[in-house]
């Protein structure tokens, strides 16, 4: 796996997060209830924290950082 590929889904996963965060606010919470809308925001919580360790891992890669656990 190659840090351009890593980079490459770490801006797709930046993508998704962006678009169904603006979805679930602007669309979903007209027909969902407050606990509903809790577990959306949940798992866009859960994206973003992936998406930044994807994009970390990639540019650790990217300088050929030495990193102990990958």
């Amino acid at each position: 796996m190659t840090s351009r590929f890593m980079l490459i889904f770490a801006a797709i996963s930046g993508f998704i997060f962006v678009a169904l965060g603006a979805f679930g606010a602007h669309v979903l919470s007209k027909t969902m209830g407050a606990v509903e809308m809790g577990w959306i925001q949940t798992g866009l919580e859960y994206q973003a924290f992936h998406t930044l360790a994807i994009l970390g891992l990639a540019v650790a890669m990217q300088r050929r950082i030495s990193i102990w656990f990958y």
